[in-house]
Protein backbone atom coordinates (compact mmCIF):
# COMPACT_ATOMS: atom_id res chain seq x y z
CA UNK A 1 0.00 0.00 0.00
CA UNK A 2 2.96 2.42 0.94
CA UNK A 3 4.28 1.78 -2.42
CA UNK A 4 0.92 2.39 -4.10
CA UNK A 5 0.25 5.57 -2.48
CA UNK A 6 3.75 6.93 -3.61
CA UNK A 7 3.20 6.40 -7.28
CA UNK A 8 -0.24 7.91 -6.48
CA UNK A 9 1.78 10.76 -5.33
CA UNK A 10 4.13 10.76 -8.39
CA UNK A 11 1.51 10.53 -10.83
CA UNK A 12 -0.42 13.58 -9.31
CA UNK A 13 3.14 15.64 -8.88
CA UNK A 14 3.54 14.82 -12.88
CA UNK A 15 0.85 16.03 -13.72
CA UNK A 16 0.45 18.72 -11.52
CA UNK A 17 4.04 20.15 -13.64
CA UNK A 18 2.40 19.37 -16.32
CA UNK A 19 -0.22 21.16 -16.08
CA UNK A 20 1.92 24.05 -15.41
CA UNK A 21 3.86 23.67 -18.98
CA UNK A 22 0.24 23.14 -20.50
CA UNK A 23 -1.84 26.20 -19.29
CA UNK A 24 1.10 28.44 -20.85
CA UNK A 25 0.96 26.57 -24.06
CA UNK A 26 -2.47 26.99 -23.91
CA UNK A 27 -2.48 30.59 -23.53
CA UNK A 28 0.41 31.28 -25.92
CA UNK A 29 -0.82 28.63 -28.45
CA UNK A 30 -4.66 30.39 -28.83
CA UNK A 31 -2.89 33.83 -29.23
CA UNK A 32 0.01 32.14 -32.27
CA UNK A 33 -2.89 30.65 -34.07
CA UNK A 34 -4.66 33.66 -34.52
CA UNK A 35 -1.25 35.20 -35.54
CA UNK A 36 -0.05 32.89 -37.73
CA UNK A 37 -3.33 32.55 -39.76
CA UNK A 38 -3.44 36.51 -40.22
CA UNK A 39 0.09 36.56 -40.90
CA UNK A 40 -0.05 34.12 -43.00
CA UNK A 41 -3.02 33.85 -44.63
CA UNK A 42 -5.99 31.19 -44.92
CA UNK A 43 -4.43 29.87 -48.46
CA UNK A 44 -0.48 29.95 -47.31
CA UNK A 45 -2.11 28.40 -43.69
CA UNK A 46 -4.06 25.89 -45.05
CA UNK A 47 -0.39 24.88 -47.34
CA UNK A 48 1.37 24.63 -44.47
CA UNK A 49 -0.47 22.15 -42.59
CA UNK A 50 -1.02 20.03 -45.69
CA UNK A 51 2.55 20.00 -46.91
CA UNK A 52 3.36 19.13 -43.31
CA UNK A 53 1.18 16.25 -43.97
CA UNK A 54 2.76 14.68 -46.28
CA UNK A 55 5.99 14.50 -44.82
CA UNK A 56 3.95 13.23 -41.75
CA UNK A 57 2.99 10.48 -43.53
CA UNK A 58 6.40 9.34 -43.52
CA UNK A 59 6.72 9.38 -39.87
CA UNK A 60 4.40 6.32 -39.12
CA UNK A 61 7.58 4.19 -39.61
CA UNK A 62 9.17 6.42 -36.30
CA UNK A 63 6.06 6.50 -34.70
CA UNK A 64 5.66 2.84 -34.68
CA UNK A 65 9.35 2.51 -33.54
CA UNK A 66 9.08 5.47 -30.60
CA UNK A 67 6.03 3.20 -28.83
CA UNK A 68 8.40 0.33 -29.05
CA UNK A 69 11.14 2.66 -27.46
CA UNK A 70 9.15 4.04 -25.13
CA UNK A 71 7.71 0.31 -24.00
CA UNK A 72 11.21 -1.75 -23.49
CA UNK A 73 12.24 1.40 -21.78
CA UNK A 74 9.72 1.58 -19.18
CA UNK A 75 9.44 -2.25 -18.87
CA UNK A 76 13.33 -2.67 -18.21
CA UNK A 77 12.99 -0.13 -15.69
CA UNK A 78 10.10 -1.72 -14.36
CA UNK A 79 12.10 -4.99 -13.66
CA UNK A 80 14.81 -2.57 -12.45
CA UNK A 81 17.56 -4.13 -15.47
CA UNK A 82 20.09 -1.88 -15.79
CA UNK A 83 21.93 -3.60 -18.12
CA UNK A 84 18.95 -4.29 -20.18
CA UNK A 85 17.91 0.11 -20.14
CA UNK A 86 20.92 0.33 -21.44
CA UNK A 87 21.21 -2.03 -24.35
CA UNK A 88 17.18 -0.81 -25.55
CA UNK A 89 18.74 2.51 -25.67
CA UNK A 90 22.14 2.11 -27.98
CA UNK A 91 20.12 -0.15 -30.25
CA UNK A 92 17.03 1.87 -30.31
CA UNK A 93 19.47 4.74 -31.17
CA UNK A 94 21.20 3.19 -34.06
CA UNK A 95 18.25 1.69 -35.59
CA UNK A 96 17.17 5.58 -35.80
CA UNK A 97 20.17 6.51 -37.22
CA UNK A 98 19.66 3.56 -40.01
CA UNK A 99 15.94 5.06 -40.10
CA UNK A 100 16.64 8.62 -41.00
CA UNK A 101 18.33 7.22 -44.01
CA UNK A 102 15.48 5.61 -45.65
CA UNK A 103 12.89 8.69 -44.46
CA UNK A 104 15.46 11.14 -46.14
CA UNK A 105 15.25 8.97 -49.60
CA UNK A 106 11.54 8.25 -49.55
CA UNK A 107 10.70 11.94 -48.74
CA UNK A 108 13.03 13.63 -51.30
CA UNK A 109 12.13 10.88 -54.07
CA UNK A 110 8.20 10.22 -53.90
CA UNK A 111 7.14 13.03 -51.28
CA UNK A 112 8.66 15.73 -53.54
CA UNK A 113 6.42 13.47 -56.60
CA UNK A 114 3.80 13.41 -55.21
CA UNK A 115 3.80 17.25 -53.54
CA UNK A 116 4.62 18.70 -57.14
CA UNK A 117 1.95 16.50 -59.65
CA UNK A 118 -1.19 15.43 -57.16
CA UNK A 119 -1.44 18.36 -54.19
CA UNK A 120 -3.89 21.01 -54.66
CA UNK A 121 -1.37 23.98 -54.76
CA UNK A 122 -1.80 27.72 -56.77
CA UNK A 123 0.91 27.23 -59.27
CA UNK A 124 2.52 30.76 -57.73
CA UNK A 125 2.56 28.84 -53.96
CA UNK A 126 4.52 25.75 -55.25
CA UNK A 127 8.14 27.32 -55.06
CA UNK A 128 7.05 28.49 -51.05
CA UNK A 129 5.22 24.51 -50.73
CA UNK A 130 8.69 22.96 -51.39
CA UNK A 131 10.29 25.07 -49.29
CA UNK A 132 8.00 24.12 -46.48
CA UNK A 133 8.72 20.83 -47.70
CA UNK A 134 12.44 20.63 -47.53
CA UNK A 135 11.94 22.51 -43.85
CA UNK A 136 9.14 19.52 -42.59
CA UNK A 137 11.71 16.91 -43.74
CA UNK A 138 14.54 18.26 -42.06
CA UNK A 139 12.01 18.84 -38.11
CA UNK A 140 11.12 15.36 -38.82
CA UNK A 141 14.58 14.23 -39.25
CA UNK A 142 16.06 16.28 -36.15
CA UNK A 143 12.89 14.74 -34.06
CA UNK A 144 13.37 10.92 -34.93
CA UNK A 145 16.82 11.28 -33.76
CA UNK A 146 15.65 12.26 -30.44
CA UNK A 147 13.13 9.88 -29.89
CA UNK A 148 15.25 7.28 -27.58
CA UNK A 149 16.17 10.68 -25.49
CA UNK A 150 12.79 11.94 -25.14
CA UNK A 151 11.67 8.47 -24.64
CA UNK A 152 14.03 8.17 -21.90
CA UNK A 153 12.91 11.56 -19.99
CA UNK A 154 9.15 9.46 -20.29
CA UNK A 155 9.97 6.39 -18.56
CA UNK A 156 11.89 7.90 -16.44
CA UNK A 157 8.84 10.21 -15.14
CA UNK A 158 10.87 13.20 -14.96
CA UNK A 159 7.68 15.28 -15.82
CA UNK A 160 9.48 18.74 -14.72
CA UNK A 161 12.02 18.56 -17.07
CA UNK A 162 9.96 17.84 -19.92
CA UNK A 163 7.85 21.02 -18.31
CA UNK A 164 10.48 23.50 -18.42
CA UNK A 165 11.97 22.48 -21.35
CA UNK A 166 8.49 22.64 -23.30
CA UNK A 167 8.14 26.39 -21.98
CA UNK A 168 11.36 27.41 -23.11
CA UNK A 169 10.14 26.14 -26.67
CA UNK A 170 6.82 27.79 -26.36
CA UNK A 171 8.58 30.81 -25.58
CA UNK A 172 10.58 30.64 -28.69
CA UNK A 173 7.98 30.29 -31.07
CA UNK A 174 6.13 32.73 -29.71
CA UNK A 175 9.17 34.77 -30.65
CA UNK A 176 9.29 33.57 -34.23
CA UNK A 177 5.66 34.22 -34.43
CA UNK A 178 5.73 37.78 -33.34
CA UNK A 179 8.75 38.36 -35.83
CA UNK A 180 6.68 37.13 -38.68
CA UNK A 181 3.36 38.98 -37.73
CA UNK A 182 5.03 42.54 -37.02
CA UNK A 183 8.34 42.43 -39.21
CA UNK A 184 8.17 45.46 -41.17
CA UNK A 185 10.82 43.64 -43.53
CA UNK A 186 9.66 42.41 -47.16
CA UNK A 187 9.94 38.74 -47.41
CA UNK A 188 7.70 35.38 -47.93
CA UNK A 189 6.61 35.12 -44.58
CA UNK A 190 5.07 30.79 -45.02
CA UNK A 191 9.44 30.20 -46.10
CA UNK A 192 10.43 32.14 -43.45
CA UNK A 193 8.18 30.58 -40.75
CA UNK A 194 9.16 26.71 -41.73
CA UNK A 195 12.86 27.77 -42.02
CA UNK A 196 12.33 29.14 -38.46
CA UNK A 197 10.66 26.61 -36.74
CA UNK A 198 13.64 24.10 -37.75
CA UNK A 199 15.67 26.44 -35.94
CA UNK A 200 13.93 26.21 -33.27
CA UNK A 201 13.61 22.30 -32.95
CA UNK A 202 17.26 22.24 -33.53
CA UNK A 203 17.45 24.39 -30.19
CA UNK A 204 15.33 22.15 -28.16
CA UNK A 205 16.65 18.60 -29.44
CA UNK A 206 20.05 19.75 -28.10
CA UNK A 207 18.55 20.61 -24.91
CA UNK A 208 17.24 17.11 -24.25
CA UNK A 209 20.42 15.24 -25.89
CA UNK A 210 22.21 17.20 -23.17
CA UNK A 211 19.81 16.49 -20.16
CA UNK A 212 19.65 12.98 -20.34
CA UNK A 213 23.24 12.36 -21.21
CA UNK A 214 24.41 14.15 -17.89
CA UNK A 215 21.26 12.70 -15.63
CA UNK A 216 20.40 9.06 -17.59
CA UNK A 217 23.56 6.19 -17.16
CA UNK A 218 21.81 4.45 -20.25
CA UNK A 219 21.76 7.48 -22.38
CA UNK A 220 25.95 7.86 -21.70
CA UNK A 221 26.34 4.94 -24.18
CA UNK A 222 27.58 5.71 -27.91
CA UNK A 223 25.99 3.21 -30.62
CA UNK A 224 25.71 -0.40 -30.03
CA UNK A 225 23.55 -2.97 -31.32
CA UNK A 226 21.87 -6.24 -29.75
CA UNK A 227 20.77 -8.50 -31.85
CA UNK A 228 17.80 -10.51 -29.70
CA UNK A 229 16.54 -6.72 -28.41
CA UNK A 230 16.81 -5.58 -32.02
CA UNK A 231 14.56 -8.50 -33.06
CA UNK A 232 12.10 -8.33 -30.55
CA UNK A 233 12.05 -4.47 -31.13
CA UNK A 234 11.78 -4.67 -34.69
CA UNK A 235 8.99 -7.46 -33.91
CA UNK A 236 7.16 -5.41 -32.27
CA UNK A 237 7.36 -1.90 -34.01
CA UNK A 238 6.37 -3.54 -37.07
CA UNK A 239 3.14 -4.90 -36.00
CA UNK A 240 3.05 -1.59 -34.55
CA UNK A 241 3.55 -0.21 -37.88
CA UNK A 242 -0.42 -1.00 -38.50
CA UNK A 243 -1.74 0.90 -36.25
CA UNK A 244 0.33 3.88 -36.80
CA UNK A 245 -0.43 3.66 -40.45
CA UNK A 246 -3.96 3.74 -39.33
CA UNK A 247 -3.53 6.90 -37.18
CA UNK A 248 -1.95 8.72 -40.18
CA UNK A 249 -4.07 7.59 -42.88
CA UNK A 250 -7.24 9.32 -40.16
CA UNK A 251 -5.74 12.41 -39.79
CA UNK A 252 -3.15 13.41 -42.43
CA UNK A 253 -4.71 11.10 -44.97
CA UNK A 254 -7.40 12.34 -44.68
CA UNK A 255 -6.22 15.98 -44.91
CA UNK A 256 -4.52 15.57 -47.61
CA UNK A 257 -7.68 13.74 -49.41
CA UNK A 258 -9.64 17.42 -48.22
CA UNK A 259 -7.32 19.15 -50.63
CA UNK A 260 -7.69 16.88 -53.41
CA UNK A 261 -11.44 17.24 -53.06
CA UNK A 262 -11.94 20.62 -52.19
CA UNK A 263 -8.65 22.66 -51.95
CA UNK A 264 -6.74 23.87 -49.42
CA UNK A 265 -9.02 26.24 -47.93
CA UNK A 266 -10.59 23.14 -46.07
CA UNK A 267 -7.48 22.74 -44.70
CA UNK A 268 -7.16 25.81 -43.10
CA UNK A 269 -10.56 25.30 -41.44
CA UNK A 270 -9.40 21.36 -39.87
CA UNK A 271 -6.23 23.16 -38.92
CA UNK A 272 -7.96 25.56 -37.12
CA UNK A 273 -10.25 22.52 -35.51
CA UNK A 274 -6.94 20.58 -34.85
CA UNK A 275 -5.57 23.69 -32.94
CA UNK A 276 -8.41 23.92 -30.60
CA UNK A 277 -8.54 19.75 -30.23
CA UNK A 278 -4.94 19.81 -28.91
CA UNK A 279 -5.11 22.51 -26.49
CA UNK A 280 -8.13 21.00 -24.63
CA UNK A 281 -7.41 17.78 -25.30
CA UNK A 282 -4.20 18.63 -23.90
CA UNK A 283 -5.66 19.07 -20.20
CA UNK A 284 -6.13 15.54 -19.83
CA UNK A 285 -3.33 14.60 -22.43
CA UNK A 286 -0.96 15.60 -19.54
CA UNK A 287 -2.76 13.44 -17.27
CA UNK A 288 -1.98 10.51 -19.35
CA UNK A 289 1.52 11.22 -19.89
CA UNK A 290 2.28 10.91 -15.79
CA UNK A 291 0.12 8.09 -15.67
CA UNK A 292 1.29 5.64 -18.81
CA UNK A 293 4.36 4.47 -17.33
CA UNK A 294 2.97 3.37 -13.78
CA UNK A 295 0.64 0.99 -15.90
CA UNK A 296 3.76 -0.19 -18.12
CA UNK A 297 5.14 -1.04 -14.74
CA UNK A 298 2.88 -2.12 -12.50
CA UNK A 299 2.36 -5.13 -15.80
CA UNK A 300 6.01 -5.64 -15.71
CA UNK A 301 5.90 -5.95 -11.98
CA UNK A 302 2.90 -8.31 -12.00
CA UNK A 303 0.55 -6.27 -10.07
CA UNK A 304 -2.27 -6.88 -11.79
CA UNK A 305 -4.68 -5.29 -9.29
CA UNK A 306 -3.16 -2.17 -9.08
CA UNK A 307 -2.50 -2.18 -13.13
CA UNK A 308 -6.77 -2.58 -13.51
CA UNK A 309 -7.46 0.57 -10.90
CA UNK A 310 -5.13 2.14 -13.05
CA UNK A 311 -6.64 1.58 -16.46
CA UNK A 312 -10.24 2.42 -15.01
CA UNK A 313 -9.62 5.50 -13.10
CA UNK A 314 -6.86 6.67 -15.81
CA UNK A 315 -9.68 5.91 -18.46
CA UNK A 316 -12.80 8.01 -16.44
CA UNK A 317 -10.71 10.85 -15.13
CA UNK A 318 -8.72 11.97 -18.54
CA UNK A 319 -12.43 11.69 -20.20
CA UNK A 320 -13.65 14.06 -17.03
CA UNK A 321 -10.61 16.47 -17.07
CA UNK A 322 -11.55 16.89 -21.05
CA UNK A 323 -14.90 17.27 -20.59
CA UNK A 324 -14.77 20.07 -18.21
CA UNK A 325 -13.20 22.15 -21.05
CA UNK A 326 -14.34 21.05 -24.23
CA UNK A 327 -18.63 21.34 -22.79
CA UNK A 328 -18.84 25.34 -23.00
CA UNK A 329 -16.77 24.79 -26.64
CA UNK A 330 -19.45 22.24 -27.95
CA UNK A 331 -22.01 24.82 -26.94
CA UNK A 332 -20.32 28.22 -27.69
CA UNK A 333 -18.01 27.60 -30.37
CA UNK A 334 -19.30 30.37 -32.93
CA UNK A 335 -18.42 32.76 -30.31
CA UNK A 336 -14.89 31.56 -29.33
CA UNK A 337 -14.19 30.98 -33.27
CA UNK A 338 -15.05 34.50 -33.72
CA UNK A 339 -13.63 36.35 -30.74
CA UNK A 340 -10.26 34.90 -31.19
CA UNK A 341 -9.66 34.64 -35.03
CA UNK A 342 -12.71 36.97 -36.01
CA UNK A 343 -12.52 35.48 -39.44
CA UNK A 344 -12.37 31.79 -40.48
CA UNK A 345 -13.01 29.40 -43.06
CA UNK A 346 -16.47 27.95 -44.14
CA UNK A 347 -17.29 24.44 -42.36
CA UNK A 348 -14.68 25.15 -39.28
CA UNK A 349 -17.52 25.02 -36.87
CA UNK A 350 -18.71 21.96 -37.19
CA UNK A 351 -14.90 20.90 -37.41
CA UNK A 352 -14.45 21.75 -34.36
CA UNK A 353 -17.20 20.07 -32.87
CA UNK A 354 -17.20 17.26 -34.67
CA UNK A 355 -13.24 16.65 -33.81
CA UNK A 356 -14.08 17.16 -29.72
CA UNK A 357 -16.36 14.44 -29.72
CA UNK A 358 -14.28 12.19 -31.64
CA UNK A 359 -11.59 12.84 -29.07
CA UNK A 360 -13.83 12.04 -26.28
CA UNK A 361 -14.55 9.01 -27.91
CA UNK A 362 -11.18 8.21 -28.53
CA UNK A 363 -10.14 9.39 -24.63
CA UNK A 364 -11.39 6.60 -22.96
CA UNK A 365 -9.09 4.08 -25.24
CA UNK A 366 -5.95 5.56 -24.03
CA UNK A 367 -5.61 3.54 -21.22
CA UNK A 368 -6.32 0.35 -22.92
CA UNK A 369 -3.96 1.06 -25.59
CA UNK A 370 -0.91 1.69 -23.19
CA UNK A 371 -1.92 -1.68 -21.47
CA UNK A 372 -2.19 -3.50 -24.50
CA UNK A 373 1.61 -1.87 -25.71
CA UNK A 374 2.65 -2.89 -21.90
CA UNK A 375 1.88 -6.74 -23.08
CA UNK A 376 4.03 -6.47 -25.77
CA UNK A 377 1.74 -8.80 -27.51
CA UNK A 378 0.70 -6.70 -30.01
CA UNK A 379 0.04 -8.96 -33.42
CA UNK A 380 -3.36 -10.16 -33.65
CA UNK A 381 -4.27 -6.87 -32.09
CA UNK A 382 -2.63 -4.63 -34.69
CA UNK A 383 -4.50 -6.87 -37.22
CA UNK A 384 -7.40 -6.34 -35.88
CA UNK A 385 -7.89 -2.69 -34.31
CA UNK A 386 -5.65 -1.27 -36.73
CA UNK A 387 -7.20 -3.23 -39.83
CA UNK A 388 -10.47 -1.54 -38.55
CA UNK A 389 -9.12 2.12 -37.71
CA UNK A 390 -7.39 1.98 -41.79
CA UNK A 391 -11.03 1.96 -42.65
CA UNK A 392 -11.21 5.73 -42.16
CA UNK A 393 -9.34 6.90 -45.36
CA UNK A 394 -11.23 4.45 -47.79
CA UNK A 395 -14.56 5.27 -45.91
CA UNK A 396 -13.42 8.85 -46.04
CA UNK A 397 -12.56 8.46 -49.85
CA UNK A 398 -16.14 7.30 -50.64
CA UNK A 399 -18.02 10.15 -48.54
CA UNK A 400 -16.16 12.64 -50.40
CA UNK A 401 -16.42 10.30 -54.12
CA UNK A 402 -20.08 10.41 -54.09
CA UNK A 403 -20.33 13.86 -52.73
CA UNK A 404 -20.93 14.28 -49.18
CA UNK A 405 -19.57 17.43 -47.11
CA UNK A 406 -16.11 17.18 -45.49
CA UNK A 407 -18.24 17.02 -41.88
CA UNK A 408 -18.63 13.40 -43.27
CA UNK A 409 -15.04 12.29 -42.65
CA UNK A 410 -15.29 13.21 -38.84
CA UNK A 411 -18.34 10.67 -38.50
CA UNK A 412 -16.91 7.99 -39.83
CA UNK A 413 -13.99 8.75 -37.38
CA UNK A 414 -16.98 8.56 -35.04
CA UNK A 415 -18.06 5.42 -36.03
CA UNK A 416 -14.84 3.89 -36.35
CA UNK A 417 -13.84 5.20 -32.54
CA UNK A 418 -16.81 3.49 -31.58
CA UNK A 419 -15.76 0.30 -32.94
CA UNK A 420 -12.05 -0.01 -32.23
CA UNK A 421 -13.23 0.78 -28.68
CA UNK A 422 -14.86 -2.57 -28.10
CA UNK A 423 -12.30 -4.41 -30.16
CA UNK A 424 -9.85 -3.41 -27.64
CA UNK A 425 -11.91 -4.24 -24.62
CA UNK A 426 -11.98 -7.90 -26.37
CA UNK A 427 -8.27 -8.32 -26.80
CA UNK A 428 -7.40 -6.96 -23.17
CA UNK A 429 -10.44 -9.36 -21.77
CA UNK A 430 -8.86 -12.71 -23.36
CA UNK A 431 -5.21 -11.63 -22.97
CA UNK A 432 -4.75 -9.48 -19.70
CA UNK A 433 -8.51 -10.57 -17.30
CA UNK A 434 -9.75 -7.24 -17.67
CA UNK A 435 -13.37 -7.29 -17.19
CA UNK A 436 -15.42 -5.85 -20.17
CA UNK A 437 -18.89 -5.88 -18.45
CA UNK A 438 -17.01 -4.54 -15.64
CA UNK A 439 -15.37 -1.66 -18.23
CA UNK A 440 -18.23 -0.69 -20.29
CA UNK A 441 -20.61 0.22 -16.83
CA UNK A 442 -18.04 1.44 -14.14
CA UNK A 443 -15.95 3.59 -17.35
CA UNK A 444 -18.60 3.86 -20.56
CA UNK A 445 -21.38 4.15 -18.47
CA UNK A 446 -20.30 6.07 -15.61
CA UNK A 447 -19.20 8.69 -18.14
CA UNK A 448 -21.94 8.28 -20.52
CA UNK A 449 -24.07 9.54 -17.45
CA UNK A 450 -21.99 12.35 -16.40
CA UNK A 451 -22.20 13.86 -19.92
CA UNK A 452 -25.67 13.50 -20.51
CA UNK A 453 -26.56 14.96 -16.51
CA UNK A 454 -23.50 17.71 -17.62
CA UNK A 455 -25.10 18.55 -20.36
CA UNK A 456 -29.07 19.42 -19.47
CA UNK A 457 -28.85 22.96 -18.10
CA UNK A 458 -26.32 24.31 -20.47
CA UNK A 459 -28.58 22.82 -23.54
CA UNK A 460 -31.73 24.99 -21.83
CA UNK A 461 -29.78 27.80 -21.27
CA UNK A 462 -28.54 27.49 -25.32
CA UNK A 463 -31.76 27.20 -26.88
CA UNK A 464 -33.20 30.37 -24.75
CA UNK A 465 -30.62 32.69 -24.40
CA UNK A 466 -29.46 35.04 -27.45
CA UNK A 467 -25.64 34.60 -28.64
CA UNK A 468 -23.26 37.26 -27.28
CA UNK A 469 -20.80 38.17 -24.68
CA UNK A 470 -23.62 37.45 -21.39
CA UNK A 471 -24.49 34.07 -22.43
CA UNK A 472 -20.88 32.69 -23.14
CA UNK A 473 -19.71 34.21 -19.79
CA UNK A 474 -22.96 31.75 -18.07
CA UNK A 475 -22.12 29.01 -20.59
CA UNK A 476 -18.49 29.07 -18.80
CA UNK A 477 -19.91 29.22 -15.25
CA UNK A 478 -22.77 26.37 -15.73
CA UNK A 479 -21.00 23.92 -17.33
CA UNK A 480 -18.10 23.67 -15.04
CA UNK A 481 -20.48 23.59 -12.02
CA UNK A 482 -23.06 21.21 -14.09
CA UNK A 483 -19.71 19.27 -14.93
CA UNK A 484 -18.22 19.34 -12.01
CA UNK A 485 -21.15 18.40 -9.71
CA UNK A 486 -21.96 15.62 -11.81
CA UNK A 487 -18.60 14.39 -11.70
CA UNK A 488 -17.84 14.52 -7.82
CA UNK A 489 -21.82 12.89 -7.62
CA UNK A 490 -22.31 10.40 -10.29
CA UNK A 491 -18.52 9.83 -11.64
CA UNK A 492 -16.61 9.38 -8.53
CA UNK A 493 -16.92 6.48 -5.64
CA UNK A 494 -16.97 6.91 -2.35
CA UNK A 495 -13.33 6.74 -1.65
CA UNK A 496 -12.32 8.88 -4.65
CA UNK A 497 -14.89 11.33 -2.95
CA UNK A 498 -13.48 11.09 0.32
CA UNK A 499 -10.21 11.77 -1.02
CA UNK A 500 -11.09 14.85 -3.02
CA UNK A 501 -12.92 16.35 0.60
CA UNK A 502 -9.11 15.52 1.99
CA UNK A 503 -7.55 17.19 -0.46
CA UNK A 504 -9.69 20.02 -0.13
CA UNK A 505 -9.42 19.93 3.83
CA UNK A 506 -5.47 20.47 3.53
CA UNK A 507 -5.75 22.78 1.18
CA UNK A 508 -8.10 25.01 3.25
CA UNK A 509 -5.55 24.33 6.31
CA UNK A 510 -2.41 25.77 4.39
CA UNK A 511 -4.23 28.90 2.78
CA UNK A 512 -5.90 29.44 6.71
CA UNK A 513 -1.89 29.39 8.16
Amino acid sequence: MTEQAENTKRIAKNTLMLYVRMLFGMVVSLYTSRMVLQALGVEDYGIYNVVGGVVAMFSMISSSLSSSVSRFLTFELGKGNLEGLKRVFSTSLSIHVALVLVIVLLSETLGLWFLNTHMTIPENRLYAANWVFQASVLTFVINLLSVPFSASIVSHERMSAFAYIGILDIILRLLIVLFIAYSGWNFDRLIIYSLLLVGVVCIMQAIYWNYCTRNFEECKFGLSFDVNYWKEMSSFAGWNFIGCTAGLLKDQGVNILLNLFIGPIINAARGIANTVNNVLASFSGNFMTALNPQITKSYAAGNYDYMYSLVERGSRFSYYILLLFALPMLFETEFVLTLWLKHYPEHTVNFVRLILIVTMCDILSNTLINLQVATGKIRNYQLTVGGMLLMNFPLSYICLRIGFQPESTMIVALAVAVACLFLRLLFLHKMVGLSMRRYLHKVCGNVLCVTLVAAVLPGLLYLQMADGVMRFLLMCVLTVLCSATAIYFIGCSRNERDFIKSRIVLVRQKFSL
